[in-house]
């Protein structure tokens, strides 16, 4: 029989540390009005020293196993989507999977901007519906505050940290994720970018100091080339799962920008509330949005089983793509799993291989 790639676990992490828009007026020229107005943001989530995109990742990952009641160990596939990993390597899913112990698991990061979180899900999906694997965690992450110029009014304000994580299981019963489509233009790879860092301009003091290491967008492009995609991106998923648009409970944007929900929803003919926004108080967390945005709707009862719901990103690249999903639940079992229960375990697991690669590496080495 075909196998179908179900959700069946999901969970979110945001640092504690808030900074909202009246903060933002004493360090940057602008103001709370204009950043509502222009954006539909009041606030967003900062990472504080101690806190990496592997660790939020950690911790939303830890959620959505023990919502799934799946073991880490019983995880195949572990994928990191993320614009801001730890390091350029190793991945930042490698250090994740040694953080919750999920010791079986192939693991690796996915680089497709704000869009990451879809083409995570896709490949995911994909490899669970050939029979390959059975079990998949995948975690959008970020903490993109750490590569802002907090004097680019442009950027500053859109911008936050967290992590949203999904646990994909293999069924029999039909639904699950339904389709998708993933499209990319490297024309556009100027409008939204990180130019230093990398193996064409590596990092130097010039570098630095010309801030090439901050994000740097050019908006208006940016804005026109979003509220084109995003309805189209919409219909285009619907119809490859046959579906109609009214089949749909719920549509999942990626939370990018206030006005370009409002575009999409009239582009569509939909009111604004057949979209899940929860802009105003996380910002732009890019690869984490559409997760954290989930997380929340599943909370406040906007998404319950058997909702078909559609997920729609756009990002740098340019990338954008959309998700048909029909929501499931976790899958019955016997006995309830804490994965939380077994991370000082997992910690000790870690410190003991790092100990025996030091004692088998000075062995060797004689």
């Amino acid at each position: 029989m075909p196998l179908y790639a179900h959700i069946t676990g999901w969970g979110m992490a945001v640092p504690e540390t808030v900074l909202t828009n009246l903060e933002l007026e004493k360090i940057v020229e602008t103001s709370n009005d204009w950043i509502i107005s222009h954006s539909g943001i009041h606030e967003r989530r900062i990472a504080d020293e101690s806190q990496t995109t592997s660790s939020l990742a950690s911790d939303a990952a830890i959620k959505a196993l023990e919502m799934a009641n799946v073991h880490p160990s019983n995880v195949d596939l572990l994928i990191v989507a993320t614009s801001s990993p730890d390091q350029i390597f190793p991945s930042t899913a490698s250090i994740v999977q040694d953080k919750i112990g999920a010791n079986k698991a192939g693991a690796f990061d996915l680089s497709a901007a704000c869009t990451g979180f879809i083409y995570a899900l896709e490949t995911a999906s994909n490899a669970i519906r050939s029979g390959s694997i059975q079990s998949a965690l995948v975690i959008g992450a970020e903490t993109l505050s750490r590569f802002i110029n907090w004097q680019d009014r442009n950027t500053c304000i859109l911008f936050g940290d967290g992590a949203g994580a999904f646990v994909l299981q293999a069924r029999e019963t039909p639904g699950g994720f339904l389709a998708s489509i993933l499209r990319s233009d490297g024309s556009g790879a100027d409008l939204l970018s990180l130019p230093a860092g990398g193996s064409k301009i590596p990092a130097t003091e010039k570098t630095v100091k010309n801030g090439q290491h901050y994000i740097q967008m050019k908006g208006r492009e940016v804005f026109r080339f979003a509220t084109r995609v995003m309805a189209q991106s919409t219909l285009e998923v619907i119809q490859k799962a046959n579906l109609q648009l009214e089949d749909i409970q719920l549509i999942v944007p990626h939370q990018a920008n206030q006005r370009i929900i409002e575009t999409a929803a009239k582009s569509l003919n939909l009111p604004l509330e057949k979209f899940v926004v929860n802009i105003e108080h996380y910002g732009n967390t890019s690869t984490a949005s559409i997760p954290i945005a989930i997380c929340e709707a599943v909370q406040n009862n906007r998404i319950k089983a058997g909702d078909k719901i559609v997920c729609v990103a756009f990002g740098a690249g340019l990338t954008w793509g959309a998700a048909a999903i029909q929501w499931s639940e976790p899958l019955p079992t016997k006995r309830k799993i804490y994965p939380s229960r077994y991370r000082w375990l997992v910690r000790l697991r870690s410190t003991w291989l790092r100990w025996w690669r030091h004692i088998e590496g000075w062995i060797w080495g004689k």
